[in-house]
């Protein structure tokens, strides 16, 4: 018995913050043991790996505890909507592994009755129309230390403010012209209670209800009540939102919701280095051409992760590790780049691929003659099959892989070295071939017949260099993307400096490539192993007349080295 009661209790312990107040809110019976989750978001832009990590988050606590989640579009603000954010948003929702519950829901389905929502906070006496500008409440509010003035409208009878409120519905006003906004505390310590603003007019076309509106509720009126409407158990929000509760929890309050009202809790935001996770800011990107749209590889939208090669088990992974915290932490992009080498290293095929090729002649090696080695297609899945590779005469091998002047350990191709190429031969360096300017353009060597690759051997080298056949081997170009900023807190350097000045001017370099036959006429978005040199992936724009590669990430682990240091 007590060993039982010790396993229940490590269980408990082992829970996140956010499982554990499922797990009583059930055993309570609150919402009758239901759990509906939602995931919010604006669609204003495209999602982005914070959004992927809320994702998760939210479909996975409700799969977890047997429930469900609903998608709902917070779409408040036609001026920066549309239905490209929104079918992007859908898909990549779909693409990261969850279904919502049917259908998808809007806020924009609700705004009839959020309307009359309102009218009801103004017959008690707890909204009203305010004539100032957005400047002028600005300066009225005041800071956290100073008390705020009230509004000069702020008395206006019940009666004049539903006729006023009603008005404004009609389009009789221009925008800014006048606001809806909650009677609360103008003294408050928590800024967001000083009389908030529900509703503005904004003469806007709307990418769902066209010009039938042209009042817009805020996000924080619209979000508690629909929430309400649809019956969602647990509102999660990043912390960012934490200091809106106590407005989310006033509305309810006001409009008299006692039965069956969501509770809103927060948890950290997600913070990667060498990232920024600004809609505002990404948007400025895609609009000033910094990058070449939202799937640019090197954005780090669901979009662009997808097209640079990252796969959904990797992102999924990825959250599970960085966890549900309370406070807010920066995490190290290396455990993103872990989590897909985790993942690739287990599914993608091997091929040998050159991308700064310079010629290797075996002097020794009948011209003509054309090898077929066997090589494990992927030697980290047991069930792997063998392809066949082409020897030759004529081999490219990678430029860095050899120097005439090699300093200490070096232990790769130079004069008179000795080096094992992958699945062949061993060879030895004898000579190399310059042009005029003195730029080497081939590279001689003999090789040893009784090296082959498979047979017992009396030499032993400590070099093992890869390559492709000359007359074997396919041109691609390939694109090496790396990190977007070089700084790894990009937006927190100084406030004197703009993160556009952290742009990696390397962030993409083109190069023309050659490979095995295998990888040539792949479809877009399989992956590959170039061994040595790291994960690619099949671009969209590959077709017939050329194949296209982008790097995912290079070999090299940089999060095992950060997790050996801690």
């Amino acid at each position: 018995m007590e060993k039982s009661e010790n396993n229940a209790n490590e269980n408990k312990t082992s829970l996140n913050f956010l499982e554990q107040i499922v797990e009583n809110d059930i055993a309570s019976g609150k919402h009758g043991g239901k759990v509906l989750t939602r995931f919010p978001p604006e669609p204003n832009g495209y999602l982005h790996i914070g959004h992927a990590k809320s994702i998760c988050l939210n479909f996975g606590l409700a799969k977890k505890y047997n429930g469900k989640t609903n998608l709902r579009f917070d779409d408040t603000n036609p001026t920066k909507e549309s239905t490209e954010y929104v079918d992007a948003i859908r898909e990549d929702v779909k693409w990261l592994g969850f279904q919502w519950q049917e259908p998808v829901w809007y806020a924009s389905d609700y705004f009839e009755k959020l309307y009359e929502f309102a009218e009801y906070l103004i017959q008690k006496g707890k909204a009203f129309v305010c004539d100032m500008t957005a400047e002028e409440m600005s300066k009225g509010r005041g800071t956290p230390q100073i008390p705020g003035i009230e509004s000069p409208w702020r008395n206006r009878s019940a009666e004049e403010n539903l006729d006023l409120f009603k008005r404004m519905r009609k389009g009789e006003f221009k925008e800014g012209e006048k606001v809806l906004r909650a009677k609360i505390d103008m003294t408050s310590p928590n800024m967001h209670m000083r009389d908030p603003v529900m509703y503005r007019i904004m003469h806007a076309h709307h990418h769902r209800t066209g010009n039938e509106w042209c009042i817009y509720p805020m996000y924080d009126w619209a979000h508690g009540q629909s929430d309400y409407i649809e019956g969602i158990t647990h509102s999660i929000c990043t912390l960012e939102f934490e200091n809106h509760r106590p407005l989310y929890e006033w509305f309810l309050d006001n409009l008299d919701i006692s039965e069956n009202r969501p509770r809103q809790y927060e948890f950290a935001r997600l913070n990667l280095t060498y990232t920024i996770m600004s809609k505002r800011k990404l948007l400025q990107l895609v609009e000033e051409k910094y990058v070449k749209g939202w799937n640019d590889p090197r954005m780090p939208t669901v979009s662009g992760l997808r097209r640079r090669g990252y796969t959904p088990a990797s992102i999924r992974a990825f959250a599970e590790k960085v966890g549900v915290a309370k406070r807010e932490n920066v995490i190290d992009v290396s455990l993103l780049e872990y989590c897909i080498k985790e993942d690739l290293n287990r599914n993608a095929s091997r091929v040998m691929t050159v991308l700064n090729p310079v010629k290797l002649v075996i002097d020794n090696y009948p011209e003509g003659q054309t090898e077929q080695l066997p090589v494990k297609v992927n030697p980290e899945d047991p069930e792997s099959c063998f392809k066949m590779v082409s020897f030759s005469r004529e081999l490219y091998i990678e430029r860095e892989d050899f120097m005439e002047n090699p300093p200490r350990k070096f232990f790769r191709m130079a004069p008179g070295n000795e080096v094992r190429l992958k699945y062949a031969y061993v060879v030895r360096c004898d000579s190399v071939v310059k042009d005029d300017a003195g730029n080497i353009t081939e590279i001689h060597c003999t090789y040893f017949p009784e090296t082959k690759s498979g047979l017992p051997s009396d030499k032993k080298v400590k070099g093992t260099l890869h390559w492709v056949s000359v007359s074997h081997s396919y041109e691609i170009e390939v694109r090496l993307y790396d990190r977007l900023f070089t700084e790894p807190e990009p937006e927190n350097v100084s406030e004197d400096t703009d993160f556009k000045d952290f742009l990696n001017p390397d962030s993409l370099k083109v190069v023309t490539g050659y490979t095995e036959p295998v990888a040539i006429g792949l479809r877009p978005g399989k992956s590959l192993q170039f061994e040595r040199l790291g994960y690619f992936v099949v671009d969209p724009d590959s077709n017939e007349e050329k194949m296209v590669y982008n790097r995912v990430v290079p070999l090299k682990d940089s999060w095992a080295k950060i997790e050996q240091k801690g």
